[in-house]
């Protein structure tokens, strides 16, 4: 039976872990791209016999990950899928401060990991799979930090409406190939991941809106990083994922 072909990054922890573990269990292959490999990602792949590949890359610097991802799809057979997926989690946390006192490492690496390697990775992707007659999809995590205006969150929030715009701009070009790409910037609602402790320790004199974080937590608001990967599975298998380049998990 034809399988179903994931790659992804950020699987390490978080929402992505949690996505990778529920993609092996429904059996599909996986690729993750991670700066740490996870040994319990290997018992859910035994236990549910699918096929899992973990890479250590430090996405900092893209390029010859991006050339790997190329040359791997390249061997693939790609009769042997029903769909191809390349799922872009990865992103790196920048201080939270006013811009004017965030160094330029800060906002290079953030920049490189969040939107330069997606783009990379994106176009390694679209490039190596373009002759593959089965669906071809690209689903990119992004935020509604990237949907308004926040001070002290300039840098991460840039990342994300360039995530935004380029997906917009890629989905364009997609539709004027033979089988072309699906492609979805997806905001996946509030997350109790590692980014939400992050806002809220930080210093609400350098963060305005740092009691709204707190609240969030507070009231319940936030979705465990399982529920969060549930409901962005669903809207990748949805039948019109891709129609809007850019859209959010609650969106009817």
């Amino acid at each position: 039976m034809p399988q179903h072909l994931f790659i992804l990054t950020g699987a390490s922890r978080g929402m992505g872990y949690a996505i990778a573990e529920q993609l092996l269990q429904s059996g599909a292959e996986l690729l993750c791209i991670s700066r740490n490999d996870r040994d319990e990602l290997d018992a859910v792949a035994a236990q549910h016999n699918a096929t899992l590949s973990q890479w250590r890359a430090d996405l900092c610097d893209a390029s010859a990950t991006a050339e790997r991802l190329r040359a791997w799809l390249h061997e693939k057979t790609a009769a042997h899928y029903a769909s191809v997926t390349l799922i872009n989690n990865a992103a790196l946390l920048p201080k939270i401060a006013p811009l004017r006192e965030s160094s330029a490492a800060d906002i290079a690496l953030t920049l490189r990991v969040g939107l330069e390697s997606v783009m990379m990775l994106t176009a390694a992707f679209l490039n190596a799979t373009q002759s593959w007659t089965c669906p071809r999809n690209v689903l990119n995590i992004s935020s509604g930090n990237g949907r308004r205006a926040m001070a002290s969150q300039s840098i991460y929030s840039a990342v994300k409406a360039g995530m935004d715009h380029y997906t917009r701009c890629v989905a364009e070009e997609e539709k004027l190939v033979t089988n072309g790409a699906k492609l979805c910037s997806l905001a996946p609602g509030i997350i109790d991941t590692d980014m939400q402790t992050h806002l809220r320790d930080t210093d609400p004199a350098k963060f305005p809106s740092h009691q709204a974080f707190v609240e969030y937590k507070r009231d319940g608001h936030l979705l465990t990083p399982e529920a969060g990967a549930a409901r962005v599975l669903a809207y990748l298998a949805r039948e019109d994922f891709g129609v809007n380049p850019v859209a959010d998990v609650r969106d009817a």
